[in-house]
């Protein structure tokens, strides 16, 4: 099951490409603008085929996003059904589409979430007490102790705890105060187990540590519970039809307020990193770059994000989906030179001093940008392989 899922999130993700390219490309079409080529990811391509109505579609190798070819992309091009020879307007609009293309595309998915059961991830996360009740409650293990009860009957990461109790009358637990209260109640007595692993049942008997041990390695470096496992709660909330809509565009903007939050860590991060590298200074160095990596992800990062959420379900795979798309939203609406965000505020303010840009300076410009986002993507790239593999 967790394939599939996994599988759908990879198709969904390229899904958030294709609907964000296909803002620019709708955009354009209506506002007089011909497009050359359509292309998922990034080259050199690996598949490419001329459509009936002149224009290219490719399939390309990097995974780093994607892209709509205008004819004429230059500002300052003026050829007709070129992007340099249309509006001011119209150049923003084409520009700006990929990003609310993205938005609406996050909303609509936390939409859907809120009527199929929207995961409870974030502490304090927004949620419409009217119209809404926890449709599912489930108690997953994080961490198996070595040589403890857990690690004797076979318990892992990502199983989930279905009962505790005396054998052959274990009860049922709901929430992580529930294991807590049952596991202090039969410490140091054989107790009966029922957890789920890969969608089967298992049924075990194991003796819990007692509470003299226990309470004995709270005192130390390395205290264990009567169990021996780390868990987290897993709760899925379902809102009603009307309250639904009001619960996406709450949690959006609580996903746009965190994300901003950890742009401005990263950032504070990437200057520690920085200021470590000029000073020599091996603690700083390494203390920014913790704090910088910790805050972003490139492709193989989303690879373990959404392999780690298949595990979990689809509407954990569906809300990381979201969150990526309100993050692309973000990510392109900021002045990067060579994204989105990048082209259109350098057009404004090119064109608001009266200057516009010439094409060999808007090359450069964006290539420089290019070149600085793709040594950061290589940069987050082996961070993600470090912290993976």
């Amino acid at each position: 099951m967790s394939i599939l899922v996994f599988v759908f999130g990879i198709v969904l993700f390229i899904g958030l490409v294709i609907v964000h390219e296909l803002g620019h490309f709708l955009v354009a079409k209506r506002n007089g603008v011909q497009a050359e080529e359509f292309g998922i990811f990034f080259p050199p391509a690996i598949y490419k085929r001329k459509t009936r109505k002149g224009w290219i579609f490719s399939i390309n190798i990097l995974p780093l996003g994607g892209f709509v070819k205008l004819k004429g992309e230059h500002d300052s091009d003026v050829q007709k059904g070129s992007f340099g020879a249309a509006s001011l307007w119209a150049k923003t609009k084409i520009m700006i589409a990929g990003i609310l293309m993205n938005l609406v595309t996050g909303i609509f998915l936390l939409m859907i979430l809120s009527w199929l059961g929207m995961p409870q991830i974030i502490p304090n996360q927004y949620n419409v007490t009217n119209g809404s009740h926890i449709s599912n409650q489930e108690v997953l293990v994080t961490y198996v102790l070595a040589n403890s009860p857990a690690s004797k009957i076979g318990l892992k990461p990502e199983n989930q705890i279905i009962a505790l109790g005396a054998p052959g009358r274990p009860q049922k637990v709901n929430s992580i105060s529930d294991l807590q209260h049952l596991a202090k109640e039969f410490a140091g007595k054989k107790t009966e187990i029922i957890y789920k692993s890969n969608g089967n049942l298992t049924q075990k008997v194991v003796r819990l540590e007692t509470k003299k041990v226990v309470a004995a390695s709270l005192k130390t470096k390395n205290p264990k519970g009567y169990l021996g496992i780390a868990i987290t709660s897993l709760t899925l909330r379902r809102y009603n039809i009307w309250s639904g809509p009001i619960e996406a565009v709450g949690l959006t903007w609580q996903v746009i307020s965190l994300t901003f939050i950890g742009l401005g860590h990263a950032l504070v991060g990437l200057g520690k990193l920085i200021a470590g590298l000029v000073t020599a200074n091996t603690v700083a160095r390494q203390h920014g770059q913790a704090i910088a990596s910790s805050q972003v992800a490139g492709p193989v990062g989303i690879y373990f994000i959404l392999k780690d959420g298949s595990a979990l379900g689809y509407q954990y795979m569906l809300l990381i989906i979201a969150v990526i798309s309100l993050t692309l939203a973000i990510m392109n609406i900021l002045p990067i030179p060579a994204l989105d965000g990048g082209r259109l505020w350098l057009m404004l303010i090119s064109r608001s001093i009266g200057k516009p840009l010439t094409a060999r300076s808007e090359e450069i410009i964006n290539a420089i940008g290019m070149f600085v986002l793709l040594t950061l993507i290589t940069l987050v790239t082996l961070v993600d392989i470090h912290r993976f593999f």
